[in-house]
């Protein structure tokens, strides 16, 4: 049977009243807010957009880091009608600008004062915007609405009428857009139903066991489908606790503190755990060392013999005892059962990095037109392999065309881009098969392995296609490098643009014996070059002739989300990296 989300949200929240929905810190205490407040907040912030203009079928736009308004500000764009569409916070005006417009949003609601410059800078340019709502602060501005102002003028908004817009909604309508992260070109906007995303959030927290006593931490980005499926809409399934970080700076104290029994991870997220994890054994004692190298060495060998149904290692309990179970209090992860990783590919040497101290982090694999999931991998029950995104989601499809592209079928394929009928066509076929425009295959039992995105397949001078991200996994690989960035498309031979990790940058200058004081200085280091040459000759063993690197150019600073050459989800935005670094690429083929 197919439901709203208004329906599964009133369900929730009548099961489990004063039961804490979300906790969030103020003034540096946790302070919960339980299922029945937050469903009377929702309702309360429903009739205040309504009063404010908000229209059938127009956007409420969210710009903000992760916190109870975010959530309440969502659900009430769909209570009301609405359409919620999230904002990366790391957004620039013009950005922002494109979603409002685009969506055609009636109400931005924005964090603080300075994310609310941003909307100021262009709202001149928003026909549809009716109110701005700051969740955080006062404004003198008439346009803008304090948060704590709502439940004024909700007033003016009976009951009766908000239900009537509850009431209109079908399962099978439109009710949030999520914007792609635009990696080769502007994003597009997909349009997801309440069943889309209800049947898909039911899906993964059946095979995950999720159950209302579950802990999740959120702190990735909640205009991301990751984020959503994998604790904002699953904790309405469920019941169980949101806690918000209060920053991604302080992710690590406020791990310790949560202690969630389920984590969610981007790569880089999960190699930064993997980097401190590193540097603070580098200071332990000789004989520390090697019981730390002994257990992993157990640790490893277990999780490969676990995976493929062998007997554990002998003296894997005491590795356990003396080394995992540390491990694992320390970083915030002693009642964690599921590490996942989605959003992006995570190299191999992560996966087995923590899979050395009995942390497995299993990959889900899928994308915002398919409601995020169209994988998923459970340890506990042996459905997973190291090094593969699993198998298909209970009830879809996957497939493999003939060129190679990974296809998927089922109740959690998006209804199509919001105007934009040309790419929905391209993306959908006539059978119903979503076009992901990944590359993959299918393997031992119905794993899925993904190698590549299909459109950033390089194809060389010489004819041969080759993929980019399978070269950067093993470049990144490298202790000092933080990005690498693939050329070669058209050309004779393959390069990279490299940027450098600061924490590893004093190590690398030491190791090449330069006297390079920064990373611009290092960047242009003959010694530092040459020490980098070293380890790239290395990769390239690895790898067949025609994919070696025969040159690469270090940048004087990172690639990020703030300089452009990232997406939020931490992808390449080759088109931007192309443009910006013309110059550079081009001096490796003169």
């Amino acid at each position: 049977m197919k439901t709203t989300i208004m329906q599964e949200f009133q369900e929730t929240a009548d099961r489990f009243k004063d039961k804490p929905a979300m906790m969030a810190k103020v003034n540096g205490q946790w302070e919960a807010i339980t299922w029945k407040d937050y469903h009377e907040q929702v309702r309360t912030t429903a009739q205040a957009f309504m009063a404010l203009g908000l229209e059938k079928g127009k956007s409420v736009s969210i710009l903000s880091f992760n916190c109870p308004q975010w959530y309440i500000s969502n659900l009430a764009a769909i209570f009301a009608g609405g359409m919620p569409s999230g904002i990366y916070a790391t957004s620039s005006p013009e950005q922002c600008k494109y979603i409002a417009e685009h969506s055609e949003a009636n109400i931005i609601v924005v964090e603080n004062a300075e994310q609310l410059a941003k909307i100021l800078q262009v709202k001149e340019q928003l026909p549809d915007l009716k109110a701005i709502v700051l969740m955080n602060g006062n404004a003198l501005n008439e346009k803008v609405i304090p948060w704590n102002e709502l439940s004024r003028f909700a007033g003016a908004i009976s009951e009766e009428e908000l239900n009537a817009r509850i009431n209109e909604q079908n399962p099978d309508d439109c009710c949030e857009l999520i914007y792609t992260s635009g990696t080769t070109g502007p994003p597009k906007a997909v349009m997801l139903s309440h069943d889309n995303i209800i049947w898909t959030a039911r899906q993964l927290v059946t095979e995950y066991e999720v159950g209302h006593d579950a802990h999740a931490l959120s702190y990735l980005p909640l205009s991301h489908i990751y984020e959503q499926i994998g604790s904002y809409y699953s904790s309405i399934l469920k019941g169980f606790t949101v806690w918000f970080a209060e920053s991604f700076e302080q992710l690590k104290d406020n791990l310790v503190e949560v202690r969630p029994t389920l984590f969610l991870g981007v790569p880089r997220v999960w190699e930064k755990i993997e980097e401190a994890m590193i540097t603070a054994g580098s200071q332990n004692s000789g004989l520390k060392k090697k019981i730390a190298a002994w257990a992993r060495k157990k640790g490893l060998a277990g999780a490969y013999a676990h995976q493929d149904g062998n007997p554990i290692p002998f003296m894997y309990g005491l590795a356990g005892k003396l080394v995992f179970s540390k491990v694992r209090q320390k970083l915030g992860f002693d009642r964690c059962r599921y590490f996942i990783s989605a959003a992006a590919p995570i190299g191999l040497a992560t996966l087995e990095f923590f899979s050395s101290l009995e942390i497995q982090i299993t990959e889900v694999y899928g994308m915002s037109e398919c409601t995020g999931p169209s994988t998923f991998s459970v340890p506990q029950t042996g459905k997973y392999r190291i090094g593969f995104v699993g198998l298909a989601v209970p009830g879809t499809e996957l497939a493999i065309a003939e060129d190679g592209e990974i296809l998927t079928r089922g109740r959690h394929v998006f209804k199509g881009y919001y105007k934009n009928e040309a790419a929905t066509y391209e993306t959908i076929d006539e059978n119903g098969w979503l076009h992901t425009g990944d590359v993959g295959e299918l393997g031992v039992k119905g794993f899925l392995k993904v190698t590549d995105r299909k459109k950033e397949l390089i194809i060389t001078a010489g004819g041969e296609n080759i993929a980019p991200q399978v070269i950067e996994g093993k470049l990144k690989m490298i202790p000092e490098v933080s990005q690498a960035a693939v050329i070669g498309d058209r050309r004779k031979y393959l390069s990279a643009l490299l940027s450098l990790k600061p924490e590893q940058l004093k190590d690398l200058i030491r190791s090449a014996g330069s006297s390079a004081k920064d990373m611009v200085e290092a960047a242009q280091c003959k010694r530092c070059n040459e020490f980098l040459q070293n380890r790239i000759d290395a990769v390239n063993t690895t790898l067949p002739q025609v994919q070696a690197i025969k040159k690469f150019f270090v940048l004087p600073s990172e690639m990020t989300v703030e300089t452009g050459e990232l997406t939020p989800t931490m992808k390449l935005k080759r088109r931007i990296i192309y443009e910006k670094y013309a110059n550079e690429i081009e001096q490796m083929y003169a």
